[in-house]
């Protein structure tokens, strides 16, 4: 039997056993699956960050099974659900990390990766999850590594009314929270040592944003 969780992340997830399913990663799962299908290198070692169910790493290793994926979530229910899904990877998602990026140093003691990948994290959180992602990231990522950022995006006067209204309702919720402004994030990467190489539009008014070291 299929029952529903109290709310997680803004939306009702169904339970079944430890696996949590997830209505926003049904609708974006295989856009998703295939941008980073196409972009990850080859063996790449992944750090995914609020990895919410887990339901985005058994996919997108199920459509690269040379890669090597790590999921994250501070939400122990998250986690616990991350490893049930990754029964079925036949070992290619390792146990799941309590990460919380707003903490100081979330990145000590973690090993080098060549990829960070966060959905849907940015703007339901404080800013200070932003700064810390991509301080983490200055600090774990492999030298031709990319940070592969997913959601809904402000960008000035072509932002989507949608995303306009997404983020009036955020700021409802939680005034720290909100849709963040493209621009900031790209002046954050840069602080960093960052620059974003590419924007994908994806459906739904989401973007995926591919950020790489700036040049020295």
């Amino acid at each position: 039997m299929t029952e529903k969780t109290s709310p997680i992340a803004l939306e009702d997830r169904a339970e079944h056993g430890v696996r949590m399913s997830s209505p926003s990663a049904a609708r974006n799962r295989e856009p998703i699956t295939l941008a980073l299908k196409d972009r990850l290198p080859e063996g790449a070692r992944v750090l995914e960050i609020a990895s919410g169910t887990g339901e985005h790493a058994l996919a997108v290793v199920g459509a690269r099974p040379d890669l090597s994926w790590t999921p994250s979530d501070p939400d122990p229910r998250s986690r616990a659900s991350q490893n049930a899904w990754a029964e079925d990877a036949e070992g290619r998602i390792r146990p799941s990390l309590d990460l919380d990026v707003c903490a100081k140093g979330w990145w000590e003691n973690l090993e080098a990766v060549d990829a960070l990948y966060c959905a849907n994290m940015i703007h339901i959180a404080p800013w200070e999850a932003a700064e810390g992602l991509f301080e983490g990231a200055s600090q774990l990522l492999a030298p031709k590594g990319g940070l592969y950022l997913y959601g809904p995006f402000l960008e000035g006067a072509e932002t989507a009314a949608s995303n306009l209204d997404f983020d009036a309702s955020l700021k409802q919720r939680d005034p720290s929270w909100g849709v963040r402004s493209i621009e900031a994030v790209d002046a954050l990467a840069a602080r960093c040592g960052f620059a974003r190489t590419e924007r994908l539009v994806m459906p739904s008014n989401n973007l995926m944003l591919t950020f790489h070291r700036s040049a020295a």
